[in-house]
């Protein structure tokens, strides 16, 4: 399966706050917020969501056509895609704008507040999806990750006339969209990612039910932190996968987009969506233990045995036998 990945391309401004959020805010007064936070640590990674999944599908060995907008400061990042399997040759250099950047703060509890500077990535709507589909020899999958909100209507937009599958992923986007853009980016996905939080936002902004949702897409995955992830589809109970658990977490930035980057594989390689989740949570407790969303290790006997640890020998046993043709 060849799988183009859309979305933002971004330097990672990652900061720790030694105490806790929660003790800060002061409960009869929500509407005045005024808090800054001494920060411990301060960490600059690459990232941002597309590039974060492209790399681990790229790691895993599935070639990843990468779709983005980023500024003139790339040539170091663009060096390191390459040499991490990701195509970068659909990604746009805007001649003046930066690329985009991510503040976030992490508080003890592993709760984040962050920042989005779009920059160069406004540009990301210039793109198209129809050339790199031909040169590449056809795309199987699209995924629409979060980006330039026109960007992320364009390419949706773009997979319905070319009759693409898509994957939607508008994660902090949908905080921007309205009822009727977040029913467009949704609607007939093959695919919608969500965590918690955002799939009760989108439930919200798009006034359909769980039910109307699960009418409109192939099958709904939302993570849940240390609960773990749920696949839910049309006609079934819904799969409840639980995470691999970790007793070394460093920060949870990525950890969403390693999830997806794990699942799409088990994807690409036609694994049932039990065995695909199970990956995706081995997947996103790898990059939990490491600070910056691209910094892990991967290893697929590490994978492996994480899975063995969360899941049984069985499950481990499965998945490490539909993994010796990858290893190949």
């Amino acid at each position: 399966m060849r799988i183009a990945v859309t979305g933002s391309i971004a330097a990672d401004h990652l900061m720790v706050f030694p105490g806790r959020f929660a003790d800060q805010l002061i409960g009869e007064r929500p509407a005045r917020v005024s808090l800054s936070f001494l920060a411990d640590s301060l960490e600059i990674r690459r990232g941002g969501s597309a590039a974060n999944i492209a790399v681990g599908l790229g790691r895993l060995g599935l070639g990843p056509v990468l779709a983005g907008a980023v500024g003139a400061d790339f040539a170091g990042y663009r060096a390191w895609l390459h040499d991490n399997g990701v195509d970068t040759e659909l990604v746009r250099v805007s001649a003046s704008l930066h690329t985009a950047r991510f503040v976030c703060t992490t508080d003890a509890d592993q709760n984040q507040i962050a920042a989005f500077y779009s920059g160069a990535m406004a540009e990301a709507r210039e793109i198209t999806l129809a050339s790199t589909a031909r040169r590449v020899g056809g795309i199987d999958l699209v995924v629409i990750a979060p980006n330039d909100p026109e960007a992320m209507r364009r390419h949706t937009d773009e997979c319905r006339r070319l009759g693409l599958g898509f994957a939607a992923a508008p994660s902090q986007q949908l905080a921007r969209l309205d009822g009727k853009e977040t029913r467009r980016l949704v609607d007939g996905a093959r695919f919608l990612f969500t965590n918690e939080y955002e799939a009760a936002l989108l439930l919200k902004r798009s006034g359909w039910s769980h039910g109307d949702v699960l009418a409109r897409v192939g099958t709904w995955i939302t993570t849940r932190g240390a609960d773990g992830a749920t696949v839910a589809r049309t006609g079934g109970p819904a799969l409840r996968i639980p995470a691999v658990p970790t007793e070394r977490p460093a920060d949870p930035t990525g950890v969403g987009d390693a999830f997806r980057a794990g699942f799409l594989a088990g994807v690409g390689w036609h694994w049932p969506h039990e065995l695909a989740a199970r990956f995706g949570c081995a997947m996103a407790t790898t990059v939990l233990e490491s600070v910056g969303p691209q910094e892990y290790t991967l290893s697929l006997s590490g994978l492996v045995r994480r899975i063995a640890r969360a899941y049984g020998p069985a499950a481990a046993s499965e998945i490490d036998e539909r993994l010796a043709g990858v290893r190949a």
